[in-house]
């Protein structure tokens, strides 16, 4: 920006001394500034310089002309020179301030036009997560057996032999309790274990609820299963208990079969096969008809027509002696079923390691 080397000098230098001259002093002054003002003030960075190099304190044009031509002024000419500074100053300060308002104004309407959102772009996908096809699974189970009057309890996973063995009458010399099939804790107080199924919430709910009794368990459980196409070592669970004066193996019988329609749809058909569990008699093994032939026969079914879900039985009356009840008075029914197992089977799911490597391209399948 031009330099002006005449308010760097005084009055007497300058040759000024009647108030005609002042005056012509100052139109040139003002003269200069207007066109500095025309050819600078239009950008903002050069406006700041504009307004410093005319308004600064120490070495602007305006403080200088203070200090140069007005202080030192002769008597007969302070009066002439301090309208003249002051005509200026006032000019200066009111151009400087239209240029500020027409900036900011510029400013604030490129803001708007940057952020103006353009209706006519396509919108902008957010991808949803959604729920793992085990959670989906559990919650359909749930709400089939909450339907029906159960209520959701859950426990821990370290469990103490006690509660996971012994009061599910389950003895030392039973093979469930062999090491090749249970994760013992190393060190722990009582051979404390990683539950191997989610039955001890139900003598745990027993121990503390007088009957009557309808609880589903939902949770991890952990067996020492070698890893392949259905197995794991770790897999979720629901168990249920029914325990009430004068429950009987047909009701037993109807509540399975309206889990196996509710769960597979009304045309699925149910059949139990004896089996032995040892906190159950008796016990068997629920079947339900293949729901992708309908009993005819299919590779699903191995052309059976029937595909196994889960083992359950009446309550053996020995378990009711490890929580008080009166087995003379009492009877109830049990059930575990696997939730992987039951959502490969409904979905069609070959591998059970396809649930847990977080695959997107495979759960995007079930949203």
């Amino acid at each position: 920006m031009p330099e002006m080397k005449i308010v760097e000098q005084t009055l007497a230098e300058i040759g000024v001394t009647t108030s005609e001259s002042v005056s012509s002093l100052f139109a040139e002054v003002g003269l200069r500034f207007d066109k500095q003002a025309s050819e600078y003030g239009n950008d903002p960075e050069n406006w700041r310089l504009l307004l410093v190099s005319w308004t600064g304190r120490k070495s602007g044009v305006l403080s200088l002309i203070t200090d140069n031509w007005l202080k030192p002024a002769p008597p007969e000419l302070r009066r002439a020179v301090g309208q003249e500074l002051n005509k200026l100053k006032a000019h200066v300060e009111g151009v400087l301030e239209h240029g500020r308002v027409e900036i900011e104004a510029r400013a604030e309407k490129a803001a708007q036009a940057r952020e103006q959102i353009d209706l006519s772009l396509p919108g902008i996908e957010r991808p949803m997560g959604t729920r793992h096809l085990i959670s989906q699974t559990y919650e359909e189970l749930q709400q089939i057996f909450l339907s029906i009057g159960f209520s959701i309890v859950e426990g821990p996973e370290i469990e103490t032999p006690y509660y996971n063995f012994e009061a599910l009458n389950i003895p030392a010399h039973h093979p469930a309790r062999d090491n090749m099939d249970t994760f013992y804790i190393e060190g722990a107080r009582g051979g404390d274990l990683l539950r191997t199924h989610t039955s001890p919430m139900q003598i745990r709910t027993m121990e503390k609820q007088p009957p009557p009794v309808r609880i589903i368990v939902p949770g991890k459980v952990y067996r020492r299963d070698n890893p392949d196409a259905t197995h794991g070592y770790m897999f979720h669970q629901i168990e249920g208990l029914a325990v009430d004066t004068d429950v009987t193996f047909a009701d037993f019988k109807g509540t399975v079969e309206y889990f196996v329609r509710e769960f597979l749809g009304p045309a699925a058909k149910t059949r139990l096969r004896p089996s032995y569990f040892p906190f159950t008699e008796p016990s068997a093994e629920v079947d339900a008809s293949c729901h992708v032939c309908g009993g005819s026969g299919c590779r699903v079914c191995k052309f059976s027509g029937w595909i196994e879900l889960f083992g359950a039985g009446m309550v053996d009356p020995a378990v009711y002696g490890f929580v008080n009840y009166n087995p003379e008075r009492l009877s109830g029914f049990a059930f575990g079923m696997g939730v992987d197992r039951l959502a490969m089977m409904k979905y069609g799911i070959s591998e059970l390691p396809l649930l847990y490597q977080n695959d997107v391209r495979f759960l995007r399948q079930f949203p």
